[in-house]
């Protein structure tokens, strides 16, 4: 028996309930399985966002289903869903929204003490592992303002990925670094796909970017124009 997607969408249409109704995305179906690098790409108001937060579960669709793990999350409260999103999903925004307060450790420590999955302890130990494996271990006890924009968005995935989530879903997580910085994030995603099976669904603009992606799934006015395998580099 195959294993049911790790997200999918059947027939997913939002639209915003203005004085005149605005379609964010139209009957969208698709599937996000274990181990993809997925980019989404498409011009300006496409949908690329809107389709992102229904996929993260922090937008319910107006019509259609998403679907975690085979299992529909249509009658799930408010609190099931934040609880669904701490623990199995990550997410990466093109502004870090470090908390300026704390240090980057304690920052990168925030989700792991929400979900309480391990004792202290251990958080803070896989705290440091993560930093470390992200080059950012001479910089734990620093907070966000001593840091580079580059460094910040490592911090920011170091987040995303701190209570293991099955899914990484990244909203133009490049948009304000430079081209340097933007593929060192990329590589640490493509890692983090063929090293940990972690699945990364990234909107992006950078077509670079996009193209050294397992997938792209390219929105036109709120639909999918294309959903294509693609090759790579090596």
């Amino acid at each position: 028996m195959s294993k049911a997607p790790l997200i999918e969408t059947r027939n997913v249409t939002r639209i915003l309930p203005l004085e005149v109704p605005v379609t964010l995305v139209q009957d969208i179906s698709m599937t996000i399985k274990e181990g993809e690098f997925v980019s989404v790409t498409g011009p300006s108001g496409s949908g690329k966002s809107s389709l992102l937060y229904l996929l993260g579960l922090l937008d319910r669709p107006t019509q259609g289903t998403v679907l975690i793990n085979g299992q529909s999350t249509d009658t799930l409260s408010s609190k099931d869903l934040c609880a669904l999103r701490l623990a199995k999903l990550g997410f990466v925004f093109q502004f870090h929204f470090l908390l300026a307060e704390f240090t980057i450790l304690e920052n990168v420590m925030v989700p792991m003490n929400k979900l309480a999955q391990w004792p202290v302890k251990e958080r803070k130990e896989r705290a440091e592992s993560i930093l470390n494996d992200l080059g950012l271990a001479d910089h734990i006890h620093k907070h966000p303002s001593g840091l580079s924009g580059g460094q910040r968005q490592r911090v920011a995935i170091a987040r995303a990925i701190a209570n293991n989530p099955m899914v990484i879903l990244a909203d133009e997580p490049t948009g304000n670094l430079d081209t340097k910085s933007s593929r060192n994030v990329h590589d640490i995603f493509r890692r983090l796909v063929d090293t940990h099976k972690t699945s990364v669904v990234m909107v992006t603009h950078d077509m670079a970017l996009a193209a050294d992606t397992d997938r792209r799934v390219h929105l036109v006015d709120g639909c999918i124009h294309t959903d294509e395998q693609q090759a790579h580099p090596i």
